[in-house]
């Protein structure tokens, strides 16, 4: 079984931004992101329109950072579809950089500068302590500790995490 096939079809470069619509009031964990894009957008601006804006989007990174108890700075590089389906206390440093269509569940943890390229999926309690790079179509497994570069199309559990290979 290839790990493409095994991850699903999603693009490691095209972001899919339906991933990040909010559905309902209750939608903690895109509701950050969208805090967070809008807050970039507001400062890119440059007007003091702009500025007012993004003291808005900061008011309200705030409260969906304490009601999900998630750190997840406001300048982060954040690309396109990331899906946060349990946002509750992920912490990113500020010099982290993820890529599209990624996927992170809960507790998760990326200490320095992470290179998260395309479409990876990040299991819960999971902590990446860098500088390290994830290649594209990577799956970490829950509570492994990322230590090293992960190459392309791989599987990384354990502490410390290690690469296997799935079974045909």
């Amino acid at each position: 079984m290839d790990i493409t096939e095994f991850a699903g079809l999603a693009s490691a470069t095209v972001p899919d931004w339906s991933r990040e619509e909010i559905h309902g009031f209750w939608d903690p964990g895109r509701k950050l992101l969208r805090a967070i894009r809008k807050y970039q957008i507001a400062r890119q601006r440059g007007t003091i329109f702009g500025s007012i804006s993004s003291k808005y989007w900061v008011l309200s990174h705030w409260f969906w950072s304490i009601v999900t108890q998630s750190e997840i700075h406001l300048n982060c590089t954040i690309g396109g579809g990331l899906l946060l389906p349990h946002p509750t206390g992920i912490i990113i440093h500020p010099s982290s950089r993820i890529g599209p269509n990624c996927l992170i569940f809960h507790q998760v943890t990326f200490v320095g500068a992470v290179e998260v390229e395309g479409h990876c999926d990040i299991g819960a309690g999971a902590k990446i302590i860098g500088p390290v790079k994830i290649g594209k179509h990577v799956q970490i497994g829950a509570n492994a500790v990322v230590l090293q570069d992960i190459p392309e199309k791989s599987i990384a559990v354990g502490v410390p995490a290690r690469i296997v290979e799935l079974s045909a």
